[in-house]
């Protein structure tokens, strides 16, 4: 399929991506996806909290993503916000001994865990934390967020927290970004200071197969460049909500009543090919 090389070609695309959000962005769709955790609570204080962990621990396969959150918010309790405000580390590493999601192990997630409660005591919130470190751009915003927790957390990089300078699409971070900012059906929001028109696309291999057969990315691997191009495109779509056609788009290869078949079917039908 030949890219939509110029703006015009892509403005002209805009109502089937809009089609496509109609009909798929909807919580219906949501299952099996580790964002499903954060519709259990109503507080953005622990709604920012489950994100981050359940974020930081999207990678694998989604039934053991699902089985490593629910574990670590097991532990948590009904009000993880105030559990890991008020609590220090010892409280929480004896609930999660042997604790193994592929690269982080018990002691991993517990640092982790730690950084977020130093981060809740220092600053009230972890949209603060953010904040703190906003210098005009979400890329300089989550660098500085990943090196203040990797900090908190005694390391100087992290698995669970990649970061923007390393070349990383930092695909779980800008996941997590897209749940805390955006307000619709499916993503729940509760952050107020930052824009979706800030975001960038949670890329992953799934996301660039299909921007690069739609024509939306010229570059050969999914990294920080490639998440960059793509949001730029479909900023051209979108300028006030870059990412609002993530979810929708990638229902399509993830959900089994939905392959990616039948999205390039209906984006030749939708331009008339």
């Amino acid at each position: 399929m030949r890219p939509l090389e110029s703006a015009e070609a892509r403005a002209a695309s805009r109502p089937i991506f809009e089609k496509i959000y109609e009909d798929y962005n909807r919580r219906i769709y949501v299952s099996p996806d580790p964002l499903q955790f954060l519709y259990d609570y109503e507080s953005a204080a622990d709604r920012e909290v489950v994100g981050l962990i359940a974020s930081a621990l999207a990678y694998g396969r989604v039934a053991q993503i699902l089985r490593s959150v629910r574990r670590v918010l097991e532990a948590l309790g009904e009000h993880p916000a105030e559990y890991l405000k008020r609590s220090g580390r010892g409280e929480y590493d004896e609930r999660l001994a042997g604790f193994v999601h592929r690269f982080t192990d018990g002691a991993s997630i517990c640092g982790f865990l730690g950084a977020i409660g130093e981060a809740l005591r220092e600053y009230g919130s972890l949209e603060k934390l953010f904040i703190s470190g906003w210098r005009g751009d979400i890329y300089g915003a989550m660098e500085n967020f990943a090196g203040a927790m990797n900090a908190y957390a005694g390391c100087e990089n992290s698995f669970l927290l990649p970061r923007p300078s390393k070349g990383s699409a930092c695909k779980r971070m800008a996941l997590y970004l897209r749940w805390m900012v955006r307000h619709d059906d499916v993503d729940p929001g509760g952050w107020r200071e930052i824009s979706p028109a800030d975001l960038i696309v949670p890329l992953d291999t799934h996301l660039f197969n299909i921007a690069s057969t739609l024509g939306l990315c010229s570059l050969k691997s999914a990294n920080g460049r490639a998440a960059a191009e793509i949001t730029e495109n479909f900023r051209e779509l979108c300028a006030e909500d870059p990412v609002k056609y993530d979810f929708s788009l990638t229902r399509y290869g993830i959900r089994e009543e939905m392959t990616v078949e039948e999205l390039f079917a209906k984006w030749h039908c939708g331009r008339g090919r």
